[in-house]
């Protein structure tokens, strides 16, 4: 611990108390506990990446789940994962040599431990056969199903495909289907994750030596977000032994760990080195800075998990993961940035600011002290503040306006579900699938399969057969095939395979009077299933984060309109990404320049998703800011100079973090998978915008319009937060420049 000599009769400083003396105690001991609980994480979260899921979509209770999983086990040949595309080049696939391969090649598949269920266009029934043979005549399709779970699955694939991919005498055989696309999606994603990690780390560093200018303080926030990653893979790691997580989860876990660790660290660091500009002792300016930068670094982190937290209203378990993975990294960088970095500062002390790198661009400049090295950031935010404030009706409308048109794309939304066109068009398994789109008739693999469960006579079964093929969007019936009281039928549609008449086929399945219980299942299914489950739980998700979030910021700042404002202008923050995710996304602008195929819709689960970490994140820098405007408010009792000391004091602080941030979900948009890449940049765009446009610009005018009435709350909700409520600020006494009688109309103590 740095050594502050007092000046001869100055009294000492006030003994640490609570939280901070359990922090600061045995500041090295704190620090060489966490390097060993960091190290046993490493051995904890070691080969997570294996152990996680590729899908997730689907609703586990719905009618479409409950028929594939009875497919699967009654019928596995009715569920093919495994389809071999084989392309017999300029000849027929009828040609002998062709056929008599492709049969070798058909019973060499049958004979492979862990696949079962193997057809293929030579062996098809007359019915069938159509489906699989490619209308130019050069290809066709051998279909398998591989067994077991997805880990088990993939290690399947891994050991059979390099056996049949490749030249087989006269044909070429390339290797597709639903295992082979989340096998390929898993590897790409884990190959991505590395790559964004190897980007984000060194240009995060650079940015937190441009803001602290100290290489010792930008090394503190980088340190607390390794922490953080490394306790959530052992967390993940601990869920996969009870639970399904996807994999696309490890992204957040890089992004929000490094993001928010970088908040909170800028945060109580920037506060640490004011209170040592001012002349604090090193474990006085701690002290001071838990009790203030601390308590909203534990609000903010609250808020977020919050956010995160209302995935776990949905079903699936794609947007479990992320609340999982999400809640956890949140929870370890607040935790990590209030009580490892706290050991840090005490153990630092004034060598916080120590290689000063930004000295080599000062040289033949006079010292400047922190404080003052900041004063032309603070001269810069009180002008922004000023201008604002002087100009708020134009700044509010005009804000609003843009936010607004930003977001109108998202109104020509269009849900799907996630498929190889994911991946590269480079990607083999991409490659199979485009090759069925585009050369065979209807939809092979992406049809509908009817699950028929109870006694039913074969007249029964045709008449069922004759009704379902007479609907207007069904291009062929195949089937039934029958064991026991169980049949099932394949129904193809006539487009694609979950496009919009696909979907109402569903329903017109589903709607058909039959002498049998029947269940649906398909591609189409799924997604509708999946839809009707999103919209059944969104409103209590909404609802859920709106509440909690209200009481969150009431229990803050003892106001009742500005927990209004906070959720009204945090989503508001979001339009620009909804906007921005139909336009380019689902509607293709800019897809050559960011490399990914557009599939026409965006996959049903990503904007909720989206959604709930974007408002979270937004919620974390208008903690911030609003725990600074508090603080000054409860002080001077002056709203106008409230507004411009919490603007002055956070804007440069928030647009770091957010820049910081930004720059980390760029390199996670890196991804060549497009739910990853449309993730990364969506919420980058999104943080953006709510730190220089929202944060900076529309709260100032949204404050100044509503003026001292801002701060009102009626009488029992001021007793209840003078009670129960957080401030960043110390507790002071009411300012003389208002009567007590004023205060209490208009305002909360902190």
């Amino acid at each position: 611990m740095t050594e502050v000599k007092r000046p001869p009769g100055a009294a000492a400083p006030p003994r640490p108390g609570g939280w901070t003396r359990f922090v600061t105690a045995r500041p090295r001991l704190s620090l060489l506990v966490a390097l060993v609980i960091t190290a046993l994480a490493v051995l904890a979260g070691s080969g997570v990446a294996d152990r996680l899921g590729s899908g997730g979509w689907e609703d586990p209770d719905a009618e479409s789940t409950y028929a594939t999983r009875a497919l699967e086990r009654e019928f596995p040949a009715s569920q093919p994962n495994l389809l071999l595309l084989v392309d017999a080049g300029d000849a027929s696939v009828d040609d002998p040599a062709v056929a008599a391969e492709a049969r070798r090649i058909v019973a060499r598949l049958a004979d492979e431990k862990g696949v079962t269920g193997v057809g293929s266009y030579w062996q098809a029934d007359a019915s069938a056969a159509p489906a699989l043979r490619a209308e130019d005549g050069h290809e066709a399709l051998i279909a398998a199903r591989i067994t077991g779970e997805e880990k088990q699955a993939g290690e399947t694939l891994d050991r059979i495909a390099p056996e049949f991919r490749g030249a087989h005498g006269p044909v070429e055989v390339s290797v597709g289907g639903p295992v082979a696309v989340r096998h390929e999606m898993q590897t790409t994603i884990q190959e991505d994750l590395v790559r964004a990690e190897v980007i984000a780390l060194p240009v995060t560093l650079v940015l937190l030596v441009m803001v602290f200018g100290s290489a010792v303080a930008a090394l503190l926030p980088l340190g607390i977000g390794i922490v953080a990653i490394l306790g959530t893979n052992a967390v993940l790691r601990g869920l996969t032994e009870v639970t399904d997580v996807s994999v696309f989860a490890m992204n957040l876990t890089t992004a929000l760990g490094l993001g928010l660790a970088v908040d909170y660290a800028l945060f109580i660091v920037r506060r640490f080195r004011e209170e040592l500009a001012t002349g604090a002792e090193p474990l006085t300016a701690v002290g001071t800075t838990l009790r203030t930068a601390g308590r909203t670094v534990l609000f903010s982190a609250l808020t977020v998990a919050v956010s995160l937290a209302a995935m776990l209203l949905f079903p699936q378990y794609f947007l479990r993961s992320f609340a999982y993975a999400g809640i956890a990294v949140v929870l370890l960088a607040a935790a990590a940035a209030l009580i490892l970095l706290p050991a840090a500062l005490v153990l630092l002390g004034h060598r916080v600011n120590a290689l000063d790198l930004r000295r080599l661009f000062r040289r033949g400049q006079p010292k400047a002290a922190a404080s003052t090295a900041a004063a032309p950031e603070g001269r810069a935010w009180t002008r922004t503040a000023n201008l604002v404030m002087r100009r708020a009706p134009f700044f509010a409308l005009g804000t609003t306006a843009v936010l607004v048109l930003l977001g109108l794309p998202f109104l020509g939304v269009k849900f799907g579900t996630a498929d190889d066109r994911q991946l590269p068009s480079s990607a083999e398994s991409h490659v199979v699938q485009q090759h069925i789109r585009d050369g065979f008739p209807g939809s092979p693999g992406g049809g509908l399969e009817v699950l028929a469960e109870g006694r039913a006579t074969p007249a029964q079964y045709a008449a069922y057969k004759e009704r379902v093929a007479a609907l207007p969007e069904v291009l062929r019936v195949d089937g039934p095939l029958v064991k026991g009281e169980s049949a099932y039928f394949t129904v193809l549609p006539k487009g694609e395979a979950v496009d919009d008449p696909a979907q109402r086929l569903v329903g017109e399945l589903r709607a058909a009077q039959a002498p049998f219980d029947t269940k649906v299942t398909g591609a189409a299914a799924v997604l509708v299933d999946s839809k009707d489950a999103i919209a059944e739980r969104l409103p209590l998700a909404v609802a859920f984060i709106a509440v909690v979030t209200l009481l969150l910021v009431f229990l803050l700042t003892g106001s009742v309109l500005i927990p209004i404002q906070a959720v009204v202008l945090n989503a508001l923050s979001l339009t620009a990404m909804f906007g921005a995710v139909v336009w380019v996304f689902q509607d293709g602008h800019l897809s050559g320049l960011l490399g990914f195929t557009s599939p026409g819709s965006i996959e049903t689960t990503l904007p909720v998703l989206m959604f709930c970490v974007a408002f979270g994140l937004s919620m974390d820098y208008g903690v911030f800011l609003l725990s600074r405007i508090k603080e000054e408010y409860d002080t001077t009792g002056d709203h106008d100079q409230a507004v411009r000391h919490g603007l002055q004091r956070t804007g440069g602080l928030i647009t770091a973090a957010a820049v910081i941030l930004a720059v980390v979900m760029v390199a996670i948009g890196t991804s060549r998978v497009t739910n990853t890449k449309m993730l990364g940049l969506g919420i980058a765009l999104a943080v953006l915008m709510d730190a220089m446009i929202v944060r900076s610009l529309l709260v100032p005018a949204v404050m100044r319009l509503t003026g001292r009435a801002t701060w009102w709350a009626p009488g029992p909700l001021r007793r209840f937060h003078t009670r129960f409520g957080l401030s960043e600020g110390e507790s002071t006494p009411p300012s003389t420049a208002e009567t007590p009688r004023e205060r209490d109309k208009v305002s909360t103590p902190g």
